[in-house]
């Protein structure tokens, strides 16, 4: 496994620190940079996850030089993109404003908040037409939500990198604990489990944490946790003025109703979404776009039910039935004001809504694996459920997840018996066990599924 390496400098107290922080999404820009069939790149993603960083990044590390435009409140780059779509001359008022002359081969140009300028985006098209030899990433929070509004956009003539936040397995990097990442990708698990406590403790620390990068960058620096909560607590404030401020004006008080309602939707037995929780006597027509604004956002993924374990898994999602889950475990802990000794002594205070809180750490690693979709099913009656279905267009694998060590599974023994699964995974606190298509996988292990999964079926 290659790591990428990014280095964040930072000034406490006087003292220059420097913390070494991995996002492992370089390598997919590394890739994308060396393809031949190269298309302008669109990284997408909610904000504060380290858009803007990683695309410098990139540009510092891997080019001559790099030219950063943020679209926001830069009337003078709105202006050179609105008149027309020559690239010659947009290259030409490029140079103008960067200074110096653009070497194609050797220059990154970076369009950030590109959704501010919809004739930048539509300019993409003409870029990948007409001059393919330019190395292009842009970033957007809102992309998604501009393109309803009618936005003429590149279809075909652009790529896309979705960004999340960090994972559980990037923030041990940044906590000094590279070597315990790598051991995780190993699937060494006779070594993992004598490090279990490790893998524990810092697994409680990242539920609290969360993944955005500056935050977990302050924890690593400092372990302060009251710290961390002031930080949640400014980017959930910043998430509520986008509200206000690109959402149409008649949708914002829903989508404040329906982002507010999430932690109580998971913190119920049956973690299926419901609109009355909402609002009583709420209908799904009557929040569909504020759930469509979000879900474009980045800030909730949906996961939809299916009524059978078959593949395509696609072609059996029940549309009407879906979970709801928001973009980082530790904002989820902020919103329901959570507290770090609560955590991480085990109160027993936690125990309600611990199981929310590991099926919300789970899917978020989930969606930073590539190449796999996650479902959720239950049968007809609703009395049997599997928190996620995992399906990476060859298989299909039943995933049980449990706050704990206790592995009793009804549910997935009911599902084993009914569908006859190749391999079944429970993921909980306790140690690593394969027997018989059932593995228990710890969930500090869980970002090694992929490699699981391989292993089992190569008969490893």
């Amino acid at each position: 496994m290659s790591l990428y390496i990014l280095f964040a400098h930072s000034n406490i107290a006087h003292d220059m620190e420097v913390v070494v922080l991995y996002r492992l999404a370089m390598n997919d820009l590394v890739e994308w940079k060396n393809s031949t069939s190269r298309k302008p790149l669109i990284l997408r993603g909610a904000r504060q996850v380290g858009k803007t960083w990683l695309m410098k990044e990139f540009g510092e590390k891997q080019f001559a030089s790099c030219i950063y435009i943020n679209f926001d409140n830069n009337r003078r780059m709105t202006e050179l993109f609105s008149n027309d779509s020559n690239i010659s001359r947009i290259i030409l008022g490029l140079e103008l404003y960067a200074g110096h002359k653009i070497d194609s081969a050797n220059t990154l140009l970076i369009f950030d908040e590109i959704q501010e300028s919809p004739k930048a985006l539509a300019t993409l098209k003409y870029f990948y037409e007409e001059a393919p030899e330019y190395f292009i990433v842009c970033a957007g929070s809102l992309l998604g939500v501009a393109l309803h509004q009618g936005t003429s956009f590149p279809v075909g003539k652009v790529e896309f990198l979705d960004l999340y936040p960090m994972s559980y397995l990037e923030f041990l990097m940044a906590c000094d604990k590279e070597r315990f990442a790598e051991l995780i990708y190993s699937c060494d698990f006779e070594m993992i489990t004598t490090f279990k406590q490790e893998y524990i403790d810092t697994l409680k620390q990242y539920y609290y944490v969360g993944g955005m990068p500056e935050i977990v960058l302050h924890f690593s620096l400092n372990k302060d946790f009251v710290k961390v909560r002031k930080m949640q607590e400014q980017i959930l404030a910043a998430y509520e003025q986008d509200f206000s401020k690109h959402a149409p004006n008649e949708v914002v008080p829903r989508i404040r109703m329906l982002w507010n309602s999430v932690p109580a939707q998971l913190a119920r037995e049956n973690k299926k979404f419901i609109y009355g929780v909402v609002k009583e006597g709420a209908r799904a027509k009557d929040y569909e776009l504020a759930l469509l604004w979000l879900a474009d956002c980045g800030l909730v993924h949906k996961v939809h039910r299916v009524t059978a374990p078959r593949l395509p898994l696609k072609a059996y999602e029940d549309a009407k039935a879906f979970k709801l889950y928001l973009v980082d475990v530790g904002l989820l802990a902020c919103m329901t004001r959570l507290r770090a000794d609560t955590l991480l002594d085990g109160n027993d205070l936690f125990k309600e809504f611990k199981g929310a809180l590991t099926e919300q750490y789970v899917l978020q690693q989930l969606k930073t694996i590539k190449g796999i979709k996650t479902y959720y099913w239950t049968n007809d009656r609703n009395s049997s459920e599997i928190d996620f279905i995992v399906d990476d267009g060859n298989t299909i694998i039943p995933l049980e997840v449990k706050a704990e060590v206790n592995l009793q599974a009804k549910s997935l023994k009911v599902f084993r018996e009914k569908f006859s699964p190749e391999m079944a995974i429970r993921s909980s606190m306790a140690d690593y066990k394969s027997a018989e298509g059932l593995v228990d996988l710890p969930l500090y292990a869980i970002n090694s599924i992929a490699l699981v999964k391989l292993g089992a079926r190569d008969g490893a």
